[in-house]
């Protein structure tokens, strides 16, 4: 009878810390979690005063009581935010089609297919990786300038078309499929392209969907690039028409209105990312799994 007492005693030691555990970890989550939504909070905020309230405030308030929308009216009516947003969809709808082919391509050469120098081939590609992107700029902006492409929608897409980081992934990931689908097929006739389209790509589907997921997120927040290629406002990405609101739109001052604007750009990946992250979990740490 002793020796159960001292058990029991055991067990609520043991879920005391478990219980004691836990609470740090929540409370230390719940910290971090404050830090990284308070921006958010806080543009969210900020775009919902009016010009004046905002001016007023001598101490930040934590919380509006007038709320307004005219800063999103203005967003639409002052400067061209309705063409930035048509531009970056087109970019990025352009340059992820075109990427997924490409990529889809050159995994399966890398994966299935058997050539000479394959090994050297891949290998040559992981290196590029190595490579800092601002090399890469330098030369894809020289290449476009002088291709005459500056200030055209396919000067933006063109550099953007190819992933080394998105290509090994994906050859990662069709690796895994078993090597005898792909004697079975070409036994019944089926050709490589084919194998490709009706089992390769369906099976791997779920590293597929967060590659273009990733890569839409990328091509929307593209700054650097569309910033060095395009000087005319009609080809302005909203990653750097962002710059042009602030200099030649609302003005430095009206904060309120750039924060508004900020917020129409930044919903449409807030979106997407929470619809979907589950997949871009789950596709990632299955590329990331060999055997």
């Amino acid at each position: 009878m002793a020796k159960q007492v001292d058990y029991d005693q055991i067990s609520r030691a043991a879920a005391r810390r478990e219980a004691r555990f836990k609470t740090v970890v929540y409370t230390l989550l719940t910290l971090w979690a404050v830090m990284v939504l308070f921006p958010f909070y806080w543009m969210l905020l900020t775009s919902v005063k009016s010009y004046s309230a905002y001016n007023a405030e001598y101490v930040p308030t934590f919380f509006t009581t007038s709320p307004t929308f005219q800063n999103y009216v203005d967003a639409f009516t002052t400067v061209p935010l309705g063409r930035y947003l048509l531009n970056t969809v087109i970019f990025t709808v352009a340059t992820t089609a075109i990427m997924l082919a490409v990529i889809t391509l050159a995994a399966y050469a890398l994966a299935r297919l058997e050539f000479r120098g394959k090994n050297l081939v891949f290998t040559l590609f992981l290196s590029l990786m190595m490579i800092p992107n601002e090399l890469v700029i330098i030369t894809n902006f020289a290449t476009i300038t002088n291709l005459g492409m500056r200030n055209t929608y396919l000067g933006l897409i063109l550099p953007s078309v190819t992933s080394v980081f998105y290509i090994y992934l994906l050859r990662e990931n069709f690796a895994q499929v078993p090597d005898e689908l792909y004697y079975a097929a070409k036994v019944d006739g089926t050709g490589d392209f084919k194998y490709l389209v009706k089992v390769m790509i369906p099976i791997c589907r779920p590293t597929i969907v967060t590659i273009i997921i990733l890569k839409v997120i990328e091509c929307w927040n593209s700054y650097v690039w569309p910033r060095l290629i395009t000087d005319d406002a009609n080809y302005y990405l909203v990653s750097n028409g962002i710059q042009e609101i602030r200099e030649n739109g609302f003005g430095r001052a009206n904060i309120p209105a750039m924060m508004a604007a900020v917020v129409v750009i930044s919903v449409p990946l807030i979106v997407l990312f929470l619809i979907f992250r589950n997949k871009v979990m789950a596709g990632v740490s299955r590329g990331g799994i060999k055997g």
